[in-house]
């Protein structure tokens, strides 16, 4: 057997679980998102109508997005650093590090979000911890707002930023590091003009983790924003198990899917563009 009907048949199971598990149900949420309502269930766009011109979705959609790019840039911000000192790690070292970035991944979303509910409490970790250094009077409301939903998010998958841009620096010979010292370049100026450009493909990939896990996410959101804070995938998870509304929820479904990949694609045409600049 040749090494190109070896490859094949190792790729045939995996297509074959992609095609059962994946494009099958996502073709039948798409048939589902054109029935209409009426009697005859005759192909329509009222559900896409309705999401599209409704204002009500139309600002939960800009916020989720909103949200989204936000987590994304607190998460480059944050990332980059730890990431860039992992790569220059010995690769002992480097180990144990990755290990800890990666254990939160192994722990149930619902335990990490029921851990942060605890720590924001009105009575939990944080306000003890205020109370206890006088710092605050009286317990304030750190839950059920758009910035510990932010955090929450933030800290659920900054491991994903961390990781690209660590495996990409790898990559990077220090060598040019100290080429740009010894032509009396800055620190500021080497990193802008020689370690980001060359990270580029490890933050747009991290970035696109990061954005797509963000804006798909549900659980967080309906936990830890309560009422008061309202993205796309809380909406869609009620439209299809709560009101059983298939068709509007699929469409919701793919609105969401348009245009991840569409601010997903834009940004890496945009960073390919500013890496070939360079």
């Amino acid at each position: 057997m040749g090494r190109r009907a070896s490859t094949l048949l190792m790729v045939v199971p995996m297509i074959f679980v992609i095609g059962l598990f994946m494009i099958i149900p996502l073709m039948g949420l798409l048939e589902a998102s054109f029935k209409g309502t009426g009697p005859a269930s005759f192909p329509s766009l009222e559900h896409y109508a309705r999401a599209l011109f409704d204002p009500f979705y139309l600002r939960i959609f800009a916020e989720t997005i909103g949200y989204g790019a936000l987590c994304t840039l607190i998460s480059i911000f944050l990332g980059f650093p730890v990431g860039y000192a992992m790569a220059r790690m010995s690769p002992n070292r480097r180990r144990w590090y990755v290990i800890l970035i990666i254990l939160p991944l192994t722990l149930s979303l619902i335990v990490i979000v029921f851990g942060w509910l605890v720590l924001l409490g009105r009575n939990g970790v944080v306000n003890s911890l205020l109370l206890m250094l006088g710092l605050i009077d009286t317990p304030k409301a750190l839950l059920f707002n758009g910035p510990s939903v932010i955090v929450v998010l933030v800290m659920q998958f900054l491991p994903f930023m961390i990781l690209s841009i660590m495996s990409v620096v790898i990559q990077i010979d220090p060598a040019l590091e100290l080429a740009s010292a010894n032509l009396k370049a800055t620190r500021w100026v080497t990193l802008r003009r020689v370690i980001l450009p060359l990270s580029m493909p490890g933050i747009v990939a991290g970035s696109s983790l990061v954005f797509t896990a963000s804006v798909s996410a549900f659980v967080t959101p309906r936990l830890i924003g309560g009422q008061r804070v309202q993205m796309i995938g809380s909406i869609i998870y009620d439209q299809i198990l709560t009101y059983l509304n298939w068709g509007f929820g699929s469409a919701l479904s793919f609105i969401l899917l348009a245009l991840t990949l569409a601010v997903t694609a834009a940004s890496r045409i945009g960073s390919g563009g500013r890496v070939r600049g360079h």
